[in-house]
C-alpha cells in the first residue's frame, strides 16, 4: 500500500480520489466506503443505499466478514445504529443476504396483490410490505411481480413507489426496484444523474466508474446509450476535465455514438 500513500501526496483532488479507488481491491473499496458512509459526519445514505441494493448476496456476505476484519464491528449493527424506520429495515434484510432463488410461481399473483393493496389501494402506505417482498424475492421472481403489478394497477411499480414513499426509503425501494429489473440499467441511470445538471457529484461518478468498470461497464454503456439521448463518453468528456477526464475516459472504454 506504499505507493497508494506516495500517490496520495503527490496527486491532489479528485484525480487522487479516483487513482486511490482504483488501486483498492473491490471488496476494500466497498467496505471503506460503507464505514466513511456510517462514520462519517452525519450518514451518506446515497452509499449504503447504492452498495447494498446492488450486490450480490454472496458480495454482502465477503463484505460483512471483510468489514468484522478491518474495524472489528458488526456492520449490521452500525447500519442499525445509523439509521430508522422502514429504511433501516430494508437495509437490514439486505445485508441478511438470504433472497429467495428462482421464480415462485405460485406467489408472483399474491405479491403483486399485496404490493397494491398496500400502496396505491389504500389511504396511507404500508411500508413494511414493499419491504418484505422486495428485500426478499429473487430479482427474476421480482421482475414477474411487476408486470403482474402493471397489468393490476396501471402503474410501473417505480411510478408507486414515487408516488407512495418519501426520503430514504424511497430511494432505497427505487435502487432495489431497478436493480431487479437490470443492475447495469441502475449504474448507467447513477451515472447520468451524477452528472446531469448544474454541478457534478464527482464522489457518485468515481465510485461507480471505479467498482463496476472491470465488472459490467460495456453494460451500463449499452443501457446508457438506450435511455440517454447520448453516449456514457461523451457524457463524461463534457463534463469532467484534466487527468480526472482521461482517467474516466479509459475506464468507460469506448464511445458509443
Amino acid at each position: 500500500m506504499d505507493l497508494v500513500s506516495d500517490l496520495k501526496g503527490e496527486l491532489g483532488g479528485k484525480f487522487e480520489t479516483l487513482i486511490v479507488a482504483l488501486m483498492t481491491p473491490p471488496i476494500t473499496y466497498d467496505v471503506t466506503s460503507l464505514r466513511n458512509a456510517i462514520k462519517g459526519a452525519g450518514t451518506d445514505e446515497k452509499v449504503l443505499v447504492e452498495i447494498l441494493a446492488s450486490r450480490t448476496p454472496q458480495q454482502v456476505k465477503d463484505i460483512i466478514a471483510a468489514y468484522r476484519q478491518e474495524y472489528d464491528d458488526d456492520l449490521e449493527e452500525d447500519v442499525s445504529g445509523d439509521t430508522s424506520g422502514h429504511f433501516k429495515r430494508l437495509l437490514v434484510i439486505l445485508l441478511q443476504a438470504n433472497r429467495q432463488r428462482g421464480i415462485q410461481e405460485g406467489d408472483i399473483e399474491n405479491d403483486a396483490q399485496a404490493l397494491f393493496k398496500a400502496g396505491e389501494h389504500k389511504f396511507g402506505t404500508d411500508e413494511q410490505s414493499f419491504v418484505t417482498i422486495l428485500g426478499n424475492r429473487s430479482a427474476e421472481h421480482l421482475r414477474k411481480v411487476f408486470d403482474a403489478y402493471m397489468k393490476l394497477s396501471g402503474y410501473e411499480m417505480e411510478e408507486s413507489i414515487q408516488r407512495e414513499t418519501s426520503g430514504s426509503l424511497r430511494d432505497l425501494l427505487l435502487a432495489v426496484v431497478k436493480c431487479a429489473r437490470s443492475v447495469p440499467g441502475y449504474f448507467a441511470e447513477t451515472l447520468y444523474y451524477s452528472m446531469k445538471g448544474a454541478g457534478t457529484d464527482d464522489n457518485t461518478l468515481i465510485r461507480v466508474m471505479a467498482s463496476r468498470s472491470e465488472v459490467d461497464m460495456l453494460d451500463i454503456r449499452a443501457e446508457f446509450r438506450k435511455k440517454f439521448a447520448c453516449s456514457l463518453y461523451s457524457m463524461i468528456k463534457g463534463d469532467t476535465g484534466g487527468d480526472f477526464r482521461k482517467t474516466l475516459l479509459l475506464l468507460c472504454g469506448g464511445d458509443d455514438a
